[in-house]
């Protein structure tokens, strides 16, 4: 009946079925609820109606690609796809033209399932010859679908659902390049949903919020996948909205729900009510929301919020365990070897040495890039061996994450490896010093990353987001940032991009490349400090000039400009 998981558990394809006969409320949105009997007849009659769609046959993959917002056709085609032994390819809705036809192609889909608000995306598309394409909110979908209403879950499938079966083809940012699409099996999704009930604790009678979008793993590997394996119930809204957080969360009676830490941001940064509190969420599931927006968030919501580490990639997992330090992620999960090395020599990083007051003393030497030197589930990308070769390197799973880890093993999150900056021969992560600058009062949003320095090396840039109705006040954010002990001397921003609000990759993470290509020659108002430790300065067109000159002078690019 849906009331639990179980260790034997071994594919998603059997939690679906686990639905059948459940007629608790399972899946609901704003306009739909569905029983969990409801959901699995739904998927059953979808994976019957693959199965005639596109035939299992010698060289043609069974991938479909959903072009959905977050609506109960989502989760009920993830759900078809397990039965049918078929994969899905979650499609970018922000991606446009050929970058957006590149990503069905790559991923072979026969088989394109999306809604009439996105038809227009697909327009003039050089799209895969023989692609069926259905619109779910039409007639002719829902005559389609009636000629399946009597499947049930065992009725017909493509290919025996197996661990090794092949379910997700998630798509990473692609914010420096094409995307690669991770592979996820059923066997890998079902253990981590269950890993997920078990660390969480999970009730049959929770009900799950899906804000973030489904075509990134967040959502399915950390929300979905759980609610799955514990039979609870999921609510969904169609995309993130801050405004609707609350006011769903009452709605749907939400327990648990998954973010990113601009998202955390956004919620924070919205009126304060007396009744921020009534509501029965009791957990927020996530990554990179900082220690000192965790705690806003708690203090404010009633709330907690865990840091977790992992990816769609699967090659490294950390646990928050009882006793983890303030700060820190937690320790490596079960089975995973990981270690902090430098990623030119190899050789494993010193611990971490930190003062009384917390400050991390040795940065240089303590953070490098997290490797697992174990046996990593990582299942490859999609027809690309190289990004295969990059990430499985000496017999080690790279994350591309830079780490620290204190004397007793407990793992710190300090940024991704392309965020790392190198100031006066110094190593820095933009993470640290995003988390320092996120205390000041005024900032609702702060992201921080390198510019080239005239000479070498790189300058620190910060972007700030500011609360409603603050202004930046260059001397008090001077003063701020003096009054802060664990802010090394080379880690003060030496210019200041104020801007509206952050630009955000399609999965609500912060697009630091966007920013780094605005540098010092986009619209918004740039404050900078002229002389090291000096006030802050607005950055006039005159001081561009000579600072092109500069930069010309030694042969390096502007920041912002081409080359």
């Amino acid at each position: 009946m849906g009331t639990g998981t179980s260790t034997e558990t071994r594919t998603v394809a059997e939690l679906v079925r686990r639905q059948w006969g459940d007629h608790r409320t399972g899946l609901r949105d704003e306009g739909t609820t569905l029983t969990h009997h409801q959901a699995a007849a739904g998927a059953a009659a979808r994976a019957a109606l693959l199965t005639d769609l596109m035939p299992d046959r010698p060289g043609r993959e069974p991938h479909l690609g959903l072009l959905l917002d977050n609506t109960p056709e989502y989760p009920l085609w993830l759900g078809a796809a397990a039965l049918a032994g078929a994969a899905v390819a979650g499609i970018n809705p922000t991606r446009r033209g050929a970058e957006l036809a590149r990503d069905i192609r790559h991923t072979d889909c026969r088989v394109l399932v999306t809604q009439r608000a996105r038809l227009p995306l697909l327009d003039g598309l050089p799209l895969p010859p023989g692609l069926r394409i259905l619109v779910t909110d039409t007639e002719a979908y829902r005559a389609l679908l009636a000629g399946y209403a009597t499947a049930t879950p065992d009725d017909r499938f493509l290919r025996p659902a197996r661990p090794g079966s092949r379910l997700l083809l998630t798509f990473t940012s692609g914010s420096t390049g094409a995307p690669k699409a991770t592979i996820c099996s059923q066997g890998r999704l079902a253990a981590a949903g269950a890993s997920l009930v078990a660390h969480f604790r999970i009730r049959a009678d929770d009900t799950h919020y899906i804000c973030m979008p489904m075509f990134h793993g967040n959502a399915v590997i950390a929300d979905w996948a759980p609610a799955l394996a514990a039979g609870a119930g999921i609510a969904l809204r169609d995309r993130f909205s801050a405004t609707r957080f609350l006011p769903d969360v009452r709605r749907f009676g939400a327990t648990y729900f998954t973010y990113v830490g601009r998202a955390v941001q956004y919620l924070l940064a919205t009126p304060e009510h007396p009744d921020d509190r009534d509501h029965r969420l009791r957990l927020g599931f996530g990554t990179e929301a900082g220690a000192v927006d965790a705690a806003r968030f708690e203090a404010r919501f009633g709330v907690r919020l865990v840091e977790g580490y992992g990816s769609s990639e699967g090659g490294a997992a950390i646990q928050r365990v009882p006793g983890t330090p303030a700060g820190a992620v937690g320790r490596a999960a079960p089975g995973d070897d990981l270690a902090v090395v430098d990623p030119d020599t190899r050789r494993v990083c010193p611990p971490a040495r930190f003062s009384a007051a917390g400050v991390l003393l040795n940065a240089d030497e303590a953070i490098g890039e997290l490797v697992n030197r174990g046996r990593s589930p990582f299942e490859g990308y999609w027809r690309n061996p190289e990004a295969d070769a990059a990430r499985l390197r000496d017999g080690w799973y790279w994350t591309g994450d830079l780490f620290y880890r204190d004397a007793d093993g407990y793992l710190y999150f300090a940024g991704r490896a392309d965020d790392r900056l190198r100031v006066d021969s110094e190593n820095l992560a933009a993470a640290m010093i995003e988390n320092i600058l996120a205390r000041w009062e005024r900032a609702a949003g702060v992201a921080v990353y390198a510019i080239p320095d005239p000479v070498a090396g790189d300058q620190v840039m910060a972007a700030l987001a500011l609360r409603p109705g603050a202004v930046f006040d260059p001397a008090a954010f001077a003063a701020f940032l003096a009054a802060q002990g664990d802010l090394g001397t080379k880690m003060p921003p030496a210019y200041v991009r104020v801007v509206p609000e952050l630009p955000l990759t399609a999965t609500n993470k912060i697009h630091r490349v966007a920013l780094r290509r605005a540098a010092l020659t986009g619209p918004d108002p740039i404050w900078w400090r002229p002389a090291p430790g000096g006030p802050y300065a607005p950055l006039t067109s005159q001081d561009r000039e000579c600072l092109r000159r500069r930069y010309a002078e030694q042969r390096r690019p502007f920041p912002g400009e081409a080359p």
